[in-house]
């Protein structure tokens, strides 16, 4: 095994771990700080893939983005430790069922599929053209897109700010 294999299982196993550690766990905080080492595991994933394009938007909407969102939220609540959820193993069974046949499913996919042999060449950037569309033709898109979920964030800080108050 080369180093490129070892580190291609060990982020797949760090993806796969830490999605496990999110729907398994029972404290929403480690789940959102599990979710990033997920999303990091998929932004590692697409570089093996050579696109290295997905890798950063993956890191910087995802993570820098949508995680931090999602702890900001889960934090500004108040007292969501506290809550208890009823009937957690209300789906244990369909859940099992559903794991052991997807599994079944890939297995077999994965030993069906006729692998190529023949390494590709080196990828090509693709991130060029991408670049030049978005600061030239989707420019506008572009920039009201990043205002309306500036005024989101303001919009949630607000009602949150106003429930406190109260």
């Amino acid at each position: 095994m080369s180093i490129a294999d070892i580190l291609f299982y060990c982020l797949a196993l760090l993806t796969v771990g830490s999605a496990a550690w999110v729907a398994f766990s029972r404290n929403i905080v480690h789940s959102a700080f599990a979710l990033l080492g997920t999303f990091f595991g998929v932004a590692g994933l697409y570089v093996f893939l050579s696109a290295d394009f997905l890798a950063v938007v993956q890191a910087l909407v995802y993570v820098g983005g949508i995680l931090v969102l999602i702890l900001f939220a889960v934090m500004l609540t108040g007292r969501i430790g506290d809550v208890q959820v009823t009937n957690r193993s209300a789906g244990l069974v369909p859940g099992l069922l559903l794991l052991v046949m997807m599994v079944a499913l890939l297995a077999g996919l994965a030993v069906n599929t006729p692998w190529p042999v023949s390494v590709p060449g080196p990828a090509s950037p693709t991130t060029a053209a991408m670049g030049d569309a978005l600061l030239s033709e989707y420019v506008l898109p572009f920039e009201v897109i990043s205002v309306l979920l500036i005024a989101a964030l303001i919009g949630a800080v607000t009602l949150v700010r106003k429930e406190e108050d109260r």
